[in-house]
């Protein structure tokens, strides 16, 4: 780690970051917002997860991962309890929980150093550094926003607009209020 260097650090912190505010986090609350409160916990089948669950195992999982270990702060994550949940916890609560959860990991990830980045731990039963953790967790966070915009492209049947190309201009779209 250290050939790479501090930039390299401080770059990687900085996209980590980027991805989950700035990228995927908007993304999801987007959905939420078009997604009915009955969609927000319908599942394809029992053994799917609803776009509600999804929200709050990305929770669980960004503050037990980043929050918790890379932070210091308790971890009292109850994973199992994620996907048990069958709502309606209503789509303010899940919007402010997921916002307030990647603001803290943010803040976490604002201030980690070098040594933060390439100390090992043991997060879940994973022996990992805290560069593994962070990518895991900006990987975990993009996979189930994908099955999130998945979810809300098939109940509302429309494109979502989050992909174009460059110069390629986006049409508005209103959303309804929380």
């Amino acid at each position: 780690m250290s050939a790479a260097g501090p930039e390299f650090r401080k770059q990687f912190l900085i996209e980590a970051r980027h991805s989950l505010e700035k990228h995927y986090l908007p993304r999801i609350t987007r959905c939420l917002k078009l997604l009915s409160e009955e969609d927000l916990w319908w599942k394809s089948h029992s053994t799917s997860n609803s776009v509600g669950n999804l929200v709050l195992h990305l929770s669980g999982n960004v503050r037990q991962w980043i929050i918790s270990d890379l932070g210091g702060a308790p971890d009292v994550r109850e994973r199992d309890k994620e996907f048990r949940e069958l709502g309606p916890i209503p789509r303010r609560v899940l919007v402010a929980r997921l916002e307030k959860t990647v603001a803290e990991a943010g803040r976490v990830l604002g201030r980690l150093t070098g040594r933060d980045l390439a100390r090992e731990r043991v997060i879940q039963g994973f022996r990992v550094t805290g560069f593994k953790a962070i990518f895991h967790v900006a990987e975990h966070f993009a996979y189930h926003a994908g099955q999130i915009i998945f979810v809300t492209k098939l109940r509302r049947g429309e494109d979502m607009g989050f992909t174009r190309l460059p110069g390629e201009k986006r049409k508005p779209t209103r959303l309804p209020p929380i």
